[in-house]
């Protein structure tokens, strides 16, 4: 029924579809980003998939309002609630404080400041979306307890606080520094001149302040100092001149945190600035330009781009200085980044930051390799081990200006190793999958080792590995790496036709329902059907298991007609299309099936239902059908929007899918354009042209972002 509602929906918005240049031609990209899209909550348990129990918050974005630059250390943005995904939800009412850091993973979200004003309490203050405004790089909000207007921009390690005060008197400042998404052990803050002051506040790490603003100050009171219940509260001299904070951070020093203050703000204006950061992202957005779709398909393209740049971040300072894997100061002359989230961003973001933004990409894979030579191990977040793909992909497209072999030679590590970078990885090479111990009613939070998913998981970073070695000439590597990357068939039960759990001795885990999830039994954050389709380096061989084309569509067609249990409550999964989850990662390959047997206009359906239908959802049209993980769920849509797919990362090819405009137009490294446009009325896949040539399948090579040229996709 949910599936008709929104093909039914699908149809009728296509219908709708505007015929119109491209609107960027002033130069205007920024107009078309709603930095709000993804706070707001999805409520709606057609989609969700379940009733939302009492008190739940669906994982819907999670993402912030607030002033960034492309990659920045400072990512400016208002609180509303401590503990959640980005500390900002839509439906809250209060502010509580104006934070540093984010990322939108329960983490970060420092240094938070508060304006405040008259005898309300300096507890947060209520505010109205009417009275609310951003776009790239700039915030601005009404704080109506305290009357007064605030206005954020940043740069890439400094933020800039304008303060309007209604009234002259009683005017304060609260450094809230007891407070983030993670738990603070200590925090500090000293006056150091008139109108200076400069601290730091300790969770996992230190994150140094260093804070001038354009009055002086009457005095700096501070309760329980570096203890939990504590804060600091400024008191400003008397005036009617907006305050403006300037403030520098860094995770190496203070003194570091004003020399970024001073190199990146200094003397200039809140104006300049806030031009500064429109003008970068403008730069950025601009690389990649759509004609046609509607104003609602080109926000949501743009928004998307925009917010498919905001991690991994900055964490080095204007002199080079960083704070490595063992908490040491360091310098190696590039540009230091966090670890990506690979277990989502793998799939495409990282790819996303390549094409746009290589000199970024080339510097996080000099920072991965940094943490390697820390710790001994390619980092790999959460799960799986897909560093190996993100850095074998890139290497694949040119991007090669680092210590490749030396990269390579702990990525092997990371393959072998145990303990390690890869849990159960022994056993995984002994057995050739990774078991699950037999567990009496297991539920969704049951603990194991998620085996089917590290199995599915490792033959794919095996196959990356393996490009990897086949490039480098390490012949007895790439054979073994390829032998290992069909250790996937081992999971594959053929009398249920699941991916499915086993037990040490090789046994099938009983009883076996596929529609239940779990986060970390047999499977992680899904249920046996959403992974049972994952083997992007070898669908051919995938398909073989499944008995043939034929037996294959069958069950791909199940996949999204098979209603979802209600009943089957596992937050984050969620959003469903029958068994599908697109509110998740472990699945996004899954659309795109039905290409390896021909029937690519299978594909569009599901995809044009998912980019109509789950994104820009909700009463207020800004929420997200599920968590973006750092911008992966918005990489997903840029890429299938315009059409085209990085279905396995690793490899330098696109599957071409049928844009939602017209015509787009991607940026080459040379200068010159790749142009990509759709030929035909329909929405059915009928073939792809590259420069003029039908291609046989529907690949198109990376080779086109380098040296530019035409792709034309024709519909029938």
């Amino acid at each position: 029924m949910m599936m008709k509602r929104l093909m039914i929906c699908l149809a009728g918005m296509l219908m709708m579809q505007a015929n119109e240049g491209y609107g960027q031609s002033a130069g205007n990209f920024t107009k078309y980003v709603n930095t709000f899209l993804g706070t707001e909550p999805l409520t709606d348990s057609a989609i969700v998939g379940y009733h939302l129990p009492e008190g739940w918050r669906s994982w819907a974005g999670l993402t912030f309002p607030g002033s960034s630059l492309p990659n920045a250390m400072v990512q400016l943005s208002p609180m509303t609630e401590y503990g959640s995904g980005a500390g900002y939800e839509y439906e809250d009412s209060v502010i509580l404080s104006f934070t540093h850091t984010n990322k939108g993973h329960w983490n970060l979200c420092n240094i938070p400041v508060l304006p405040v004003s008259g005898s309300a309490p300096a507890t947060g203050s209520r505010y109205s979306h009417q009275r609310e405004s951003a776009e790239p790089g700039f915030y601005q909000v009404y704080l109506s307890d305290y009357n007064v207007d605030v206005k954020l921009t940043s740069t890439l390690r400094a933020g800039f606080h304008q303060y309007d005060y209604q009234h002259p008197a009683n005017r304060r400042i609260l450094f809230d520094l007891a407070k983030s998404n993670n738990r603070v052990s200590d925090w500090r803050i000293e006056q150091t001149g008139k109108n200076v002051l400069q601290g730091y506040q300790q969770t996992g790490e230190r994150i140094y302040f260093y804070a001038v603003l354009n009055t002086n100050i009457k005095k700096l009171d501070k309760s329980e100092e570096g203890k939990r219940s504590g804060h600091a509260m400024v008191w400003l001299e008397d005036g009617k001149k907006p305050v403006e904070m300037k403030i520098g951070i860094s995770f190496v020093s203070a003194e570091n945190a004003k020399q970024n203050l001073d190199k990146e703000i200094g003397g200039k204006s809140f104006a300049a600035i806030r031009a500064a950061a429109k003008a970068e992202w403008e730069k950025l957005l601009s690389k990649v330009e759509v004609k046609g779709g509607t104003e609602k398909q080109r926000s949501l393209f743009y928004s998307s781009l925009y917010r498919s740049f905001l991690w991994p971040a900055l964490r080095s300072d204007v002199n080079g200085d960083f704070t490595d894997a063992k908490r040491q100061k360091d310098n190696k002359g590039f540009r230091y980044y966090t670890e990506p989230s690979l277990w989502d961003t793998y799939r495409n973001k990282d790819v996303l930051l390549g094409l746009l933004a290589p000199d970024v990409a080339l510097d996080v894979i000099r920072s991965m390799k940094d943490v390697g030579d820390k710790r001994g191990f390619i980092p790999t977040f959460f799960h799986g081990d897909h560093g190996a793909s993100t850095i074998a992909g890139a290497y694949l497209r040119g991007i090669n200006d680092f210590d490749v072999k030396g990269t390579y030679e702990i990525l092997l590590k990371n393959a072998n190793m145990e303990p390690g970078a890869r849990p159960h990885v022994k056993e995984y090479i002994e057995k050739g999958f990774i078991s699950d111990p037999h567990i009496e009613k297991p539920h969704v939070e049951t603990k194991a080792k998620a085996g089917v998913s590290k199995t599915l998981e490792y033959a794919y970073d095996d196959y990356s590995l393996a490009q990897l070695a086949r490039a480098l000439g390490d012949s007895a590597n790439y054979r073994t790496l390829m032998q290992r990357s069909q250790n996937y068939r081992n999971m594959f039960d053929p009398s249920t036709r699941f991916m499915r759990g086993r037990l040490e001795n090789g046994d099938w885990i009983t009883p076996f329902d596929p529609q239940y999830p779990y986060y970390e039994y047999m499977y992680r954050e899904a249920n046996a059907w959403q992974v049972s389709f994952y083997a992007p380096h070898d669908m051919p061989g995938l398909i073989e298991l499944y008995g043939g084309p034929a037996g294959f569509e069958s069950k791909l067609d199940s996949l999204f007609t098979v209603p979802w249990n209600p009943n089957h409550i596992a937050r984050n999964v969620e959003s469903m299309i029958g068994q599908y989850c697109h509110g998740n990662q472990p699945d996004h390959e899954a659309p795109f099936s039905y290409y390896f047997i021909n029937k690519p206009e299978k594909s569009q359906k599901v995809i044009d239902t998912i980019l109509n239908h789950l994104y820009g959802i909700g009463e207020f049209g800004n929420a997200l059908c599920g968590m973006d993980d750092a911008g992966e769920m918005s990489a997903w849509y840029v890429f299938c929007a315009a059409g085209l797919y990085t279905f396995s990362a690793t490899d330098p090819e696109y599957l071409a899918t049928v844009p939602l405009f017209d015509e787009v137009r991607w940026k080459a490294e040379n200068g010159k354009w790749l142009t990509i446009r759709r030929q035909g009325k329909s929405r059915d896949l009928a073939g792809v042209r590259v420069n003029g040539k039908l291609q046989q399948g529907w690949f198109v090579p990376h080779s086109l972002f380098q040296l530019g040229g035409e792709i034309v996709v024709e519909t029938k």
